[in-house]
């Protein structure tokens, strides 16, 4: 039998490596009419419906500011494939370089009644237009509760493989998918 003296303490400062949150994603804004992405790895779902999605982006980051002032963004949901370019869009800032250029990345508006002004990312499985729904979170832990109003995929990407930051640099791949739907009895709503 284990017991605690068998376990080794782990650094608190390194426990969102124990907890990966979701995927990796890029986070799009339009600000002053310039728009710009940065790679985020802090996000989660946190409701099916209406759909609520929490995100950390703080002051550090260039989006901040344009995430504050418009409300708005989309988030885009990239796929193993384009990992490299994901990480080495999160090692520059937008303040200094045009990312959409120098990572020649498509940015696409929609066109659409309920569409935020934030571009999408054409490259990307899935794009998710976002208003802010709450910014309660945001002065104490840079914590941004999103609306999704809109939700794109690309259909020539049906089985979409995403990745997930470790924390330390180091990324895991999705792997294969199990299906266990008829286990789901208190959740067939969601099938």
């Amino acid at each position: 039998m284990i017991t605690v003296k068998d376990l080794r303490p782990h650094p608190l400062d390194q426990v969102h490596r124990l907890i990966e949150p979701g995927p990796v994603i890029l986070v799009t804004t339009r600000h002053r009419g310039i728009p710009n992405v940065m790679t985020n790895g802090f996000n989660m779902m946190v409701r099916h419906a209406p759909p609520l999605i929490a995100c950390t982006i703080g002051p550090w980051d260039h989006s901040y500011q344009a995430l504050v002032e418009t409300g708005e963004c989309v988030v885009s949901v990239p796929t193993a494939d384009m990992a490299a370019t994901v990480v080495d869009i999160g090692n520059c800032s937008g303040a200094d370089v045009d990312k959409f250029e120098e990572f020649d990345l498509t940015a696409v508006t929609a066109v659409t009644g309920e569409q935020v002004q934030a571009p999408l990312v054409a490259e990307c499985f899935a794009n998710i237009e976002c208003r802010v729904a709450d910014t309660s979170l945001v002065a104490d832990y840079s914590l941004f509760l999103l609306e999704p109003v809109r939700a794109w995929t690309d259909p020539s990407q049906p089985q979409p493989q995403l990745f997930h930051h470790r924390g330390d640099g180091t990324f895991t791949l999705d792997g294969p998918t199990i299906d266990l739907k008829d286990r789901m009895t208190k959740w067939q709503y969601l099938m």
